[in-house]
């Protein structure tokens, strides 16, 4: 019980402040941002209840949020970290491609028997690499503190 409700606050925090107030209403006082929290912890315990009623077994939902996750962000911090290139946009086009090939491989080619965080890793992977490639590049801030990342360590 105490991990699932600090991970619904967690959760529900992130969503009113870091998405709802940063992108929706800025100026949203903090009586709002309750109830957007508020409303958000429901939310989340329905899409739980959901996926515990119709999920299957505890290793299926744990392994399926695996590969969501793992797909998702994995390429990205992989990108990020060691390509210089990688930009917002292509980032944020594999995020949203691995999620999507996980949930239809998941839902819509299971029978194949390969682990769907396989196809959406490899798609998420490429599709950052060619929208960061063909699209907008990099500020030369985001570059600068690139390249000053990758600096070796030196001990003095």
């Amino acid at each position: 019980m105490s991990t699932i409700d600090s991970q619904l606050l967690v959760s529900s925090s992130a969503l009113a402040q870091d998405f709802y107030k940063s992108l929706i209403r800025p100026e949203a006082a903090e009586s709002e941002l309750l109830w957007v929290s508020r409303l958000t912890v429901v939310i989340i315990t329905f899409v739980g209840f959901i996926f515990a009623l119709y999920g299957g077994s505890v290793m299926d939902i744990v392994s399926y949020a695996w590969a969501g996750l793992g797909a998702s962000f994995g390429p990205a911090i992989l990108f990020s970290l060691f390509w210089q290139k990688t930009s917002r946009n292509g980032v944020m086009a594999g995020i949203i491609t691995g999620g999507v090939v996980v949930v239809l491989w998941k839902n819509y080619l299971a029978f194949t028997g390969l682990y769907e965080i396989i196809p959406a890793f490899i798609l998420s992977a490429l599709v950052i690499y060619l929208v960061s490639s063909l699209g907008e590049k990099p500020s030369a801030q985001v570059q600068a503190e690139f390249a000053t990342a990758m600096r070796p360590l030196v001990n003095e």
